[in-house]
């Protein structure tokens, strides 16, 4: 008997121990590919929050568009005069008062929300709205000395409205804030429905 017991417990010292369910699931490589999937998707996720965080600036967004919209405005003052066409000249003046009415608002809206003044500007942005007011400028001081500025300006023109109303939109889609979105609606429609008044003219002559 005494031998039986001896046997029974060198069979119970040398029979291989079974691994519990649970331990071969923590070290399977499907798990671990799983984990890691996660984290990076969760990384991914985090880094996209990051970057939205950094290109939607709607204080930035709405400065930079008014500064265009005023310097626009400046440079319809100028040549506006100096059109030959009278539909041209219409348009001109819309789009001049659209601009107008747009820049009253928005400097309003920022006024109140943001403490804006016009002189407390990031130079920067104060720096490359000027370049690109020079810039149109530039292009029509030539067309009135080549006799062409009525086709250059409505070119022009239709160009400047194709950019606002990017601004505009990419402004729209950052802030959250309703009565911006109003307003920047309300300009939106304006601009969509005098641009071909532009454009058509331009490709007219």
């Amino acid at each position: 008997m005494e031998n039986q017991e001896y046997l029974n417990q060198i069979s119970a010292e040398v029979r291989p121990t079974k691994k519990s369910k649970m331990g071969n699931i923590l070290h399977s490589p499907i798990l671990k590919i799983s984990l890691i999937a996660v984290v990076v998707l969760a990384l991914i996720g985090i880094a996209n929050l990051v970057i939205s965080a950094l290109n939607g600036n709607p204080k930035e967004e709405a400065t930079e568009l008014l500064l265009h919209i005023d310097n626009t405005s400046e440079v319809i003052n100028t040549y506006q005069p100096n059109l030959k066409s009278s539909t041209l000249r219409s348009s001109s003046a819309s789009l001049g008062l659209i601009l107008s009415n747009t820049s009253r608002e928005l400097t309003d809206y920022m006024t109140e929300k943001y403490s804006y003044k016009s002189n407390t500007v990031d130079k920067k942005l104060v720096t490359d709205a000027d370049l690109h007011k020079d810039g149109l400028e530039s292009a029509l001081a030539d067309a009135k000395i080549n006799g062409i500025l009525d086709r250059i300006y409505a070119h022009k023109m239709a160009y400047e409205i194709t950019l606002i109303l990017e601004q505009e939109k990419d402004l729209y889609k950052t802030t959250k804030d309703e009565s911006l979105r109003t307003l920047i609606n309300t300009s939106l429609n304006s601009l969509n429905n005098l641009y071909t008044q532009f454009s058509d003219y331009s490709e007219a002559k």
